[in-house]
């Protein structure tokens, strides 16, 4: 009900009240009568210094939503809504929006999504007295999904933040504040990959990093490194050689993952850490081209392979067979897409969960874009991870398969 309409409706009962009253020989008092007039309406403005950037399937951001009342009338209910629009990559568990007026807890705003738009009102109102301003603290994320449970499909590459800024029950804004804010996600490079390699010869040895260059903090990591099912993969812990259990998902049994995190790691904002693998192909191995490439997989589920998704860029290695000469050492060319982190860390720390097992491996720059395009009908991340992991000889064949599977289910 807007405040035109209560003035009205309560004119008109006092007026009738004031006739019978008269018609009584009774008399309003002042007080009575001066009940009638409402007060004018506040001038309410809003500002919000929104995050410059967030990470996808990252911890949330704080930032904060500055409230003014800029004119002479005192408010007992000043409301905050807000809508942000990711566009259509972006599933209706993608957003989180939390708040906090006072203390220390942290408390949910409910989010709806309509189209493209998520929109959501701080469920408490509050004072702002004429001239005066109070500022809300916020934290704004993309968690895509719930821990143990990201969504493997979907993803932005921006924020659009339209805080809007009312008073009591008339939904009308008195104010508007616009913010954009950039979404990336995890970065991986790999360092040193030989172009050779002879079946049943030494292990190749080689780095992978990975960087966080968000403000986003990350939980429930799982690295993993695809590679021929006809490797032996360890990694460099304290100074000795740990081997790697392989791990194979149910309906995609020729793409090999090994783990080189531990299940569940932690990577700060704005961080980067290294690891250093050793890769060894069994002497049967056919010969012909295979590939080594990083993935990490956040809150991943009981299934392997799952969770909100990033995949850096591979690298090729020649398996020569088993007598034919030893590794080249030079190390190979570019890898088959950029991998180039979209921003330098700040800081390289180690991340706050560690493992025996080593560390994460991540996306390459730009890959939030891609997986908004992938849509539920894409090709699983696994499947287009294995082009090239099986050596020459059975990948096309597998490849196949695997992609005609994903996009029948």
């Amino acid at each position: 009900m807007n405040s035109t309409a209560r003035t009205l409706r309560s004119s008109v009962t006092v007026t009738g009240a004031g006739l019978l009253l008269a018609g009584a020989g009774a008399v309003l008092a002042p007080a009575a009568t001066a009940a009638t007039t409402d007060s004018q309406p506040p001038a309410l403005a809003v500002s919000t210094a929104a995050p410059a950037e967030i990470g996808l399937g990252g911890q949330p951001v704080e930032f904060t939503t500055t409230a003014s009342n800029v004119g002479t009338e005192d408010t007992t209910s000043a409301r905050l809504i807000y809508h942000i629009d990711g566009g259509a990559g972006l599933p209706p568990n993608a957003l989180s929006l939390q708040y906090r007026l006072s203390g220390t807890a942290w408390k949910t705003v409910p989010l709806t999504l309509t189209g493209t738009q998520f929109s959501g009102e701080l469920p408490e109102s509050f004072a702002l007295a004429a001239a005066q301003s109070r500022t809300v603290d916020l934290r704004l994320g993309l968690p895509m999904g719930t821990p143990h449970n990201g969504d493997s499909n979907g993803g932005t590459d921006h924020l659009k933040v339209n805080t809007l800024i009312s008073y009591g029950t008339s939904g009308a804004a008195n104010d508007t504040d616009e913010d954009t804010v950039k979404v990336d996600g995890l970065d991986a490079t790999l360092s040193g990959v030989p172009t050779t390699a002879t079946a049943g010869g030494p292990g190749v040895t080689f780095g992978a990093t990975v960087s966080n260059s968000t403000a986003s903090a990350y939980e429930n990591v799982t690295g993993v490194l695809f590679t021929s099912r006809y490797a032996t993969v360890q990694v460099l812990s304290s100074g000795t050689w740990k081997t790697l259990k392989p791990i194979t998902a149910g309906n995609e049994p020729d793409v090999y993952g090994f783990d080189i995190t531990g299940k569940d790691s932690s990577l700060a904002a704005h961080s980067s850490a290294a690891a250093k693998f050793r890769v060894t192909y069994l002497k049967n191995t056919p010969a012909g081209k295979t590939t080594v490439h990083p993935c990490a997989f956040v809150n991943q589920g009981s299934t392997p392979f799952t969770g909100t998704t990033f995949c850096g860029a591979s690298a090729s290695i020649t398996v020569k067979a088993a007598g034919t000469g030893t590794t080249t050492p030079t190390p190979s060319a570019t890898p088959s897409t950029s991998a180039t982190p979209s921003a330098s860390p700040t800081s390289t720390t180690t991340p706050a969960t560690t493992t025996s097992s080593g560390t994460v491996s991540g996306t390459t720059s730009g890959a939030t874009t891609q997986l908004a395009k992938t849509g539920s009908g894409g090709v699983s991340t696994t499947a287009l991870a294995a082009t090239g992991l099986i050596t020459a000889g059975t990948g096309a064949l597998a490849f196949t398969a695997l992609r005609r599977r994903r996009n029948q289910a």
